[in-house]
């Protein structure tokens, strides 16, 4: 049953079209939807802001695929930002290779930098880490990282901007 209800057709069989509208509206709904942001921009006001890219990621809590943002290989000192509104997110100090192809550091660049939620897109629940200013989603952390903090912020290259310092 549990991998039955692990796609979204077999959750509509389940649970009837309505409940599952509602359920799937629950599970994949993006943190930008779920809460209020102190920068807000309509769909179309992002749609302008943002590339196609950074919009099916920040906007739609989509993934690009992996070795494919030269962030990931960046090493130069300095910090990355939101690239939705320039927030800061991370510092170069807490960047790592975690050999994933996606840029990865051990913690943000402080305390109210980020926030995270609970998705389940793929079927089990994984923590959501979005943009503490905008809401755009970055990624998600693991708890397979490195010292002090054992965590792996596994983040989108295209969520973000490299300010050099």
């Amino acid at each position: 049953m549990e991998r039955f209800v692990q796609n979204r057709r077999g959750l509509l069989r389940l649970l009837g079209a309505g409940a599952a509208a509602s359920a799937l509206a629950a599970c994949g709904s993006s943190p930008a939807n779920a809460k209020s942001f102190p920068i807000k921009l309509s769909e179309a006001g992002w749609r302008k802001k943002l590339t196609k890219a950074e919009f099916y990621v920040l906007r739609e809590a989509g993934t690009e695929r992996p070795f494919t943002s030269p962030l990931d290989k960046e090493k130069r000192a300095g910090t990355f930002v939101c690239a939705g509104c320039g927030n800061k997110l991370y510092s170069s100090e807490t960047k790592f290779d975690s050999r994933t192809g996606w840029p990865s550091f051990w913690e943000a660049i402080d305390n109210g930098a980020v926030g995270t939620s609970t998705d389940y897109k793929i079927g089990y629940p994984r923590t959501e880490v979005h943009c503490a200013d905008c809401g755009g989603h970055l990624g998600h952390i693991f708890d397979d990282g490195p010292r002090p903090t054992g965590k792996r912020h596994c983040i989108n290259g295209v969520a973000m901007d490299f300010v050099p310092a």
